[in-house]
């Protein structure tokens, strides 16, 4: 990843700064025709001071640099250098910014590591959920603007199947896209299978993922919210788990932190991550 940032960077700002590379002689012949060999030499410097070099060419140009990451994996080494060394350069005062996105979960675990705890200082921005007219209305239009008909009923289904989330929406709408490719019309069927397989995909990747970064008082949390239908308040969850009002409040702001409840108001959190609250459930009675 950090290559590629580099190399993507050298690419599109060729017109701004010296990117060529230095060779050496290592042999020459004198034989009947000649001969001259060079071999490239690589520069032994770090990433970061690479690319601090390439931002102050930038910044002697009159312009800066914007590093944009999507689907955050606080599992990579390469991010958290990517997060530190970004720090690094913000502290010298270059002319630089990093946009991330990623699932709530995954952004909370980023911004929880000890070596990049500076990024919970950066702003953030919460996509929530997404209105059903937005989502009715991305679909049909994606569908019409690449000359494609869609079953009204199936457009229907899969609008209350997304339930308002981002990655559904991408998901059911590739899915149901992709199974007749070839066909003019995306019919009732198609978003049918469509919507299992997203179905099947949002289990595996991410509430199955969500469920496993649960410490056991998250799940014990989780599930005292089980009791109720829709909200639960904060009072009813210190009786049900026993824990003083400190304690409760700890795990609920985790919990939101990780976007799997939200707030509904003063005192009142509900399940916020669409399908987590069947899920946990399950997991439960096993």
């Amino acid at each position: 990843m950090l290559e590629e940032i580099e190399f993507g960077t050298k690419r599109a700002a060729a017109h701004l700064i010296d990117s060529s590379y230095h060779f050496e002689v290592t042999g020459l012949g004198i034989a009947p025709l000649g001969s001259i060999e060079v071999n490239r030499v690589h520069d032994a410097s770090t990433w970061r001071y690479r690319m601090s070099d390439i931002i102050d060419q930038l910044n002697g140009a009159g312009t800066g640099l914007l590093v944009t990451v999507d689907e955050v994996d606080p599992t990579l080494d390469e991010m958290i250098q990517l997060a530190a060394t970004y720090q690094h350069f913000v502290t010298d005062g270059k002319r630089v910014a990093l946009l991330m996105a990623g699932l709530p979960n995954n952004v909370s675990t980023l911004l929880n590591h000890k070596t990049v705890s500076f990024l919970r200082r950066a702003q953030q921005y919460h996509l929530g959920r997404i209105a059903d007219y937005d989502v009715r209305e991305a679909l049909i239009r994606t569908i019409q603007e690449n000359d494609r008909l869609a079953d009204a009923e199936g457009i229907d289904r899969a609008v209350r199947s997304i339930s308002g989330f981002p990655f559904l929406l991408q998901l059911v709408g590739y899915r149901a896209w992709d199974l007749t490719s070839d066909s003019k019309e995306i019919s009732s069927r198609d978003f049918d299978l469509g919507i299992k397989i997203a179905r099947d995909e949002m289990d595996d990747r991410i509430l199955a993922a969500t469920y496993r970064e649960l410490t056991a008082e998250d799940k014990r949390f989780l599930i005292a919210m089980l009791d109720d239908e829709e909200e639960s308040t904060t009072a009813d969850l210190v009786e049900r788990l026993k824990r003083s009002p400190q304690q409760v409040s700890r795990y609920r702001r985790r919990m939101i932190d990780a976007g799997i409840i939200g707030e509904r108001g003063r005192g009142l959190v509900a399940f916020e991550l669409p399908f987590f609250r069947d899920y946990l459930a399950a997991q439960c009675v096993k």
